[in-house]
């Protein structure tokens, strides 16, 4: 049986970023519906467009999500060192935070600095998993 008491940070971070996917969708629905755009259609390539920077901010969030969840069940279920894990999983999470911020905020810089600081939690992750199967 499989002790989860270690990785419950890890877990933890795995629903807080269930939590963000739901606000990016509520806050793409909620700026679609104020802003008249048809649903099906898609929307207009527009970086001054808050509509468009919330889209992307929530399809590049879809792109990461897979990744994390593999990793994070991964670590969990073969027992790979809990607080490498545990910390890039948070890593991945608040940068997502930031990311998606600094893309409804329009601030590219911040954004790609964020995204770079997701995708080394991601590889974070990786190295968890990589130092657990390694003797």
């Amino acid at each position: 049986m499989i002790e989860v008491s270690p990785y419950m940070p890890t877990i933890w971070a795995m629903a807080a970023m269930g939590s963000l996917l739901l606000v990016q969708v509520l806050v793409v629905d909620l700026v679609g519906i104020k802003a008249g755009h048809k649903p099906g259609t898609p929307v207009v390539p527009d970086s001054d467009s808050f509509l468009f920077r919330a889209t992307r901010a929530h399809a590049n969030s879809n792109e990461s999500i897979a990744i994390f969840i593999i990793f994070a069940l991964v670590g969990v279920l073969t027992a790979v060192p809990a607080d490498w894990l545990n910390y890039a999983a948070w890593g991945y999470l608040l940068s997502r935070v930031v990311h998606m911020l600094s893309y409804y905020a329009n601030w590219p810089l911040a954004r790609s600095i964020a995204f770079g600081f997701s995708l080394a939690g991601l590889f974070g992750m990786l190295v968890a998993i990589a130092k657990g199967w390694v003797p």
